[in-house]
């Protein structure tokens, strides 16, 4: 097992890029897992991990200790708590972490299947709420604009909760270019939409559209979709956050379909 203590210990300053920086990510290829849930949601998609890192206090903890015990073989890198805290991406740190390769999409883009496009999408935590709500409703392929945050960036990861492990991203990618050959219906999300939501079609194959928070769909990736809706609101507000939005349509596509879950 390596200890870490000093901030100039040329390994962490590698590891603080790494959690802080998406070039440094694009870079080497690598990300970081913070928590034992993504963790364990990697290696029981993808096997086993490169490294993983422990605080003082998180070797500690039984369930961290007990995946520790069962793992020899690994690399394992022990942090002082001050340093370990200052990767992590929340206001209590697990105490593990690990370093991973991200999963590349199992296939090319499929142009018949279910999917959803996200054209835009600043925020870290909005992007991981509508993986988590893609992967739940069903919908395994989601592309990403150039402008997206960072699919696989620390707090996009826990914001997902482990949906990126059962999904294909498809990052930096032409979202109107992939409207234009897709082979199902196309459904952008706009506040001046002409059709409800309640009255759309959305037979399968489907694929949704959600703009960004400010702005929203982009109109040249708007009217390369078949149809344009918004979400019928009765209170004072004049939109919702792209997140809720999003899992608004994703679910009504569900309940539409009368998929029986268990």
């Amino acid at each position: 097992m390596r200890r870490i203590a000093a901030r100039d210990n040329a390994h962490y300053k590698a590891l603080l890029k790494l959690s802080q920086s998406s070039r440094e990510r694009r870079k080497s290829g690598h990300v970081l897992l913070d928590g034992m849930h993504l963790i364990e949601a990697y290696e029981q998609n993808y096997g086993s991990i490169e490294e993983v890192l422990v605080s003082e206090t998180g070797a500690r903890r039984p369930e961290n200790a007990r995946y520790l015990e069962g793992r020899a073989s690994l690399a394992v890198t022990l942090l002082a708590d001050t340093l370990f805290d200052a990767l992590a991406v929340v206001d209590t740190p697990s105490g593990i972490m690990a370093i991973v390769t991200p999963p590349q999409p199992v296939r090319g883009l499929a142009h018949d299947g279910d999917t959803v496009l996200l054209d835009g999408i600043q925020d870290a935590g909005n992007l991981g709420s509508i993986l988590r709500s893609a992967a739940a409703a069903g919908f395994r392929q989601v592309l990403l604009s150039e402008d997206c945050a960072q699919a696989w960036s620390p707090k996009t990861l826990r914001a997902a909760m482990g949906a990126h492990f059962q999904l294909d991203i498809h990052e930096h990618s032409d979202l109107a270019a992939f409207l234009a050959l897709y082979r199902g219906h196309s459904v952008a999300t706009v506040l001046d939409g002409s059709s409800s939501l309640y009255a759309a079609s959305l037979r399968q194959p489907l694929a949704w559209v959600f703009g960004s928070e400010g702005r929203g769909v982009r109109p040249a990736v708007a009217t390369a979709a078949d149809q344009r809706v918004h979400i019928p609101m009765l209170g004072s507000s004049e939109s919702l956050n792209v997140a809720a939005a999003a899992a608004v349509c994703l679910f009504e596509t569900l309940r539409r379909r009368q998929v029986t879950c268990p």
